[in-house]
Formats: structure tokens, sequence, C-alpha cells
């Protein structure tokens, strides 16, 4: 087989070391991918939203399957493009990919599927939507409607900051077009959690659940990230949650779709809200998670691309997807950031270390921003590099992260120092 991997970040590079080790021992290409991605197979240049682009790798490098990593390509149809070319290829087309690329669509799809969510209002232009930011309950969240790589939903505690946030997001047009409309919803508290849903159709199979530490500072303080680290598979994910997640979302979800003329074929990604024991849905994505994909698949049991490939090639089959389930382990990936994330940061910056953190036991690198400039691994972006611990229990992972990431240096390096905390004081609270 000859797989493409779409994208160039740690959530390509983890799905395509997966990809790596399945039974199918696939050729690996990817576009435009990474240093860490060139390890495992051949990169090619070119703009991965560009579908031209992707059709010509496709017929020039024979290729039998097309994973695409991020979000953006999904949302601007490159399934469509690769299925009308008889391409087989993982991810939903455009119509599908709304559930991300329009946070209005997923709350109107839940709304009609029955699927526990945020109370919601919408509001259309900036009159309506301070009109709305002064009457509704705080704290409430305020979210521009469409892409916004991570960053376009603001927590507002006061009418001073929901003002603001609307300032932002409709006058000052910081996620330029994503924010023509907003969508203003109930703070929703308890406990986060990121499950994956590999989906083709109305069958699926879930993968190992994980949490996502998105704020860029220790103690969930500071802007929002695209995500400083992970880890996986959850504290408090259960069988009775399980049931509860698949009966009361997925496959609500997944129904909707395929009723309205759009089936969904990809990753459905699932945030959650865990409280008391109830779930409720706090945003939908058309693809696999970054940073939880890096923690996910170290501790997946079972042939990540199999299952994959199934989806892709049997589009309105009937037969069950190959099974996947969490191994034994727990695993817990570390962001190192460049000084100045999630604003500006300065490139270039000379890297060392990554073969001494690789060395260390239960630690794998996945790059992220990286390339070579003059024979010489430097920074590319302001999420540098994942360093995932591997362990027989979450203190032990997390040792092997943090240990692993004191090896690797770059000027302005940055990262936090207290990912999986939530777990870490779950199973605290467990021994007492």
């Amino acid at each position: 087989m000859n797989l493409l991997v779409v994208g160039s970040g740690g959530r390509e590079h983890a799905l395509a070391w997966a990809s790596a080790r399945s039974a199918l021992r696939p050729r690996i290409f990817a576009l435009p991918g990474n240093p860490g991605t060139a390890e495992l197979g051949a990169v090619l240049a070119g703009d991965p939203r560009d579908g031209d682009t992707v059709l010509a790798a496709v017929r020039d490098h024979a290729i039998d399957l097309v994973l695409v990593g991020p979000e953006t390509p999904l949302v601007a149809g490159l399934a469509d493009r690769l299925l009308a070319a008889e391409v087989a290829v993982f991810g939903p087309g455009a119509a599908a990919a709304r559930i991300e690329g329009s946070k209005i669509f997923a709350k109107e799809l839940m709304t009609r599927a029955g699927v526990a969510t945020a109370e919601f209002r919408v509001a259309a232009d900036p009159a309506s939507a301070f009109t709305t930011a002064g009457e509704m309950p705080l704290p409430h969240v305020i979210k521009a409607d469409g892409l916004a790589a991570g960053k376009g939903a603001i927590v507002v505690r006061d009418r001073a900051e929901a003002r603001a946030a609307v300032e932002e997001i409709m006058v000052a047009r910081r996620f330029g077009a994503a924010g023509d409309r907003v969508l203003f919803e109930e703070f929703l508290d308890g406990e986060e959690m990121s499950v994956f849903a590999l989906a083709a159709g109305e069958r699926y199979v879930l993968l190992p659940p994980a949490q996502d530490y998105k704020r860029a500072f220790d103690g969930d303080r500071g802007p929002n990230t695209g995500g400083m680290g992970s880890y996986a598979p959850v504290a408090g994910w259960s069988e009775r949650l399980e049931a509860r997640v698949r009966a009361g979302i997925v496959e609500p979800t997944l129904a909707a779709l395929a009723r309205e003329g759009t089936p969904y074929t990809g990753l459905l990604y699932c945030g959650l809200m865990v409280r008391d024991g109830v779930a409720r849905v706090i945003e939908f994505n058309c693809r696999f998670g970054d940073p939880e994909t890096q923690a996910v698949v170290p501790v997946l049991e079972g042939d990540l691309l199999e299952a994959i490939a199934a989806a892709a090639g049997g589009r309105g089959s009937g037969e069950p997807l190959p099974p996947l389930a969490s191994s034994s382990e727990t695993a817990v990936c570390v962001v190192l950031a460049s000084a100045g994330y999630p604003g500006a940061v300065t490139a270039g910056q000379p890297i060392e270390g990554i073969e001494m953190a690789r060395a260390r036991p239960g630690v794998v690198v996945f790059h992220a921003g990286t390339r070579v400039e003059h024979g010489r691994l430097v920074t590319a972006g302001g999420r540098v590099l994942n360093v995932v611990g591997m362990g027989a229990d979450l203190a032990q992972a997390c040792e092997r992260a943090y240990a692993g990431a004191a090896e690797i240096r770059f000027p302005g390096a940055f990262l936090r120092r207290d990912i999986a905390w939530r777990g870490m004081a779950a199973a605290r609270g467990s021994r007492d």
C-alpha cells in the first residue's frame, strides 16, 4: 500500500508513526510532512490546502489511500475532490466537515439529533452580538463560527470581557471571515475529555479517550493555544460513561448526518465536558485532535491503519470495522513551544537533544514545527516538538515525558510543567 499523509504537524507524524507499525506495511508519503515524517518515508513539497497539488501527488506516486490530518483541507472539500477522482480517502466531505467548519451548524445538528450540549444563542452582526453579550448569563463562552486554529473560543466572566470578545471577533476581525457570525454558549464546568470515533457512515469504533491542556501556562492560565499537552486514557472514563457517550452522542450524531444526506467517513472528534457521569458536547471536530493523537496512538491496541483503510475503502459497506482498544499503558504528551506562542514567534532557532530524549526508556518524540535549514534542525513554528512518555501508570508516563523533554534544547523553549495534573489529582484521590 502507498499511503499519503496530508499535513505537517505532530499529529501527522504520530499518524505516520502508527501507520509504519501496521501489518499492511505501507510505503509512506507525507505532504508537506516534516523532518519527523521524513524518517518514515518520503516528504513531498506542496500546500495541503491545494486540491490540485494533492491530486498530482496521488497520480505521481500511485497513492492507494490518503489520510488527511488538518481540518482546513477537509472543510474546503479535499475529500470530495479525491473521491471524484476515485481515490480512497479517510476524511469527511465538505458537507459533513461543516460539523467543525461551522460551530453553529454543529449546534443546530445536535439540537435536531437530541444530543446533549450547552444552551446557545447566535448573532450574525455586531449590533445583535453586543446586545446578546449584555444579556447572556455569566459566565459564558463566545466563539467565532468558523475555523480559528483552535483559538476562537473566549470565556467571559463579566460584561466588559463579553463586549471585548465581540469587539475582537466581529469588529477587529481577529479570525477574519470565521467571525462573520458568533456563537454564545452557556459555560460548562467539569472534566474535559476528547473522544475519537473512527467512523464509516454509522459504523464506528472508539479510540481511547484523551484530555487536552489548551491554556499556555501552568494552572490552566494564559491564552488558549492549539494545545500544550495531553494524556490518554483519561482518568474517570468507565464502561458506564462509554455506553452513555455511544448511545447519547456518537450514534445519534452519525445517524443524523446520514439521515441528512451527508454520511460521515473519517475521524469524528467529540469534545466533551463530563460532570457527575453526564457528558455534554462542547464541540465536534472533523479530524484527529492535536496533541491528543500523540498520546492516543502509543497506547492503542490494534492496527490503526487497517481500521482507517477499512473505513475509507468501505463507504456504504455493512462490514464491521476492525477493533481498536486501549492497551494497559498510559501516555503523556508534553509540547515544547517557541517563546511568544500562541502569539508571534521567531523561527530558525537550532534544536539539540532529540536523540538523547529518544534514547530514554518509554519516550517517543514527534516533530511539529521543525525544518532542516543548512543541514541543521531548527524551529519552524509555535509548537515545535511533542515529547511522549509511556508507562505502566500515569506517574511513570509523566516522569518519562518530562525527563525526555529536559534533554531537548532550543533558544526560548517553554513548556507546561503540569500536563495531566487532573489525572494525577484523580489518582491521588482514589488512593486517599
